[in-house]
């Protein structure tokens, strides 16, 4: 894919004075019956602005919990995030809307693309939703996957496309409001060892190029190696990671 992917355009860096994120004793439970079942239990860590960090950890150990709150898509039951300096707790709902708007972009293993749309249609729809002007939203969209190498795929719809052009086109989707933060669940999950070479070099070069931030929850512990820094989940704690990769499977 290298010699078919454009220059991304860089963007002005972040504010490195303040973090990306600051987690505090974040807890969480779920009712299961009538039973509270834990799921986090005092999780405290902070992302600086511009940094990769990988969330690993077994199955069940939190990882997807924690992203999902990081990305004010759940709430905790106790402690509190603060993103980019603006509390959670403080917040309310229209206000933690237009946070993920103008600053969380999200990858999940599913592309969660919708059929009937061609790839650039699923591209602008989330800009569209926040009263973008349509030829502007249209550029920006193309512009994204030409940058990824899918110029010849503008027009094609997600049965068209492969595992991996289908996840480029998901990661596109998630940088059309330019935001400094990328959330991403088990991006590489549902693809070959190729595909997921793709799309992990498209992270590195966000990351490199833009200095985006991206927090990415994973079991590969290869891709977990490219990040700044990695963080293991382990019996709803953070802890310290020690690389052996029988802990994250």
């Amino acid at each position: 894919m290298t010699e078919h992917v454009r220059q991304l355009k860089t963007a002005p860096a972040a504010d490195a004075a303040v973090a990306a994120f600051e987690v505090c004793e974040l807890r969480k439970q779920y009712r299961v019956e009538k039973h509270l079942v834990p799921v986090l239990e005092g999780v405290s860590f902070q992302i600086a602005a511009g940094e990769w960090a990988a969330l690993v950890g077994r199955s069940g150990s939190g990882k997807t919990t924690l992203l999902h709150l990081l990305g004010s898509l759940d709430k905790p039951s106790g402690g509190d995030i603060l993103c980019r300096g603006r509390r959670y707790s403080g917040l309310s709902s229209s206000q933690k809307a237009l946070l993920r708007r103008d600053e969380i972009g999200f990858v999940f293993q599913s592309y969660y693309l919708f059929p009937e749309l061609d790839a650039t249609e699923n591209v602008v729809l989330p800009a569209l939703q926040w009263g973008w002007d349509r030829s502007a939203a249209r550029r920006r969209a193309e512009e994204l996957l030409v940058a990824f190498g899918l110029g010849h795929r503008l027009r094609h719809r997600p049965q068209e496309l492969s595992g991996g052009e289908q996840q480029r086109v998901a990661l596109a989707r998630a940088l059309i409001n330019q935001p400094e933060i990328i959330l991403a669940d088990e991006p590489t999950g549902n693809l070959d060892a190729k595909a997921s070479a793709e799309i992990i070099e498209l992270l590195q070069r966000l990351h490199r190029e833009q200095r985006k931030t991206i927090v990415m929850v994973t079991h590969d512990l290869n891709l977990a190696r490219r990040a700044d820094r990695v963080i293991m989940m382990k019996d709803g704690k953070a802890v310290p990671f020690t690389g052996e990769a029988s802990l994250i499977e």
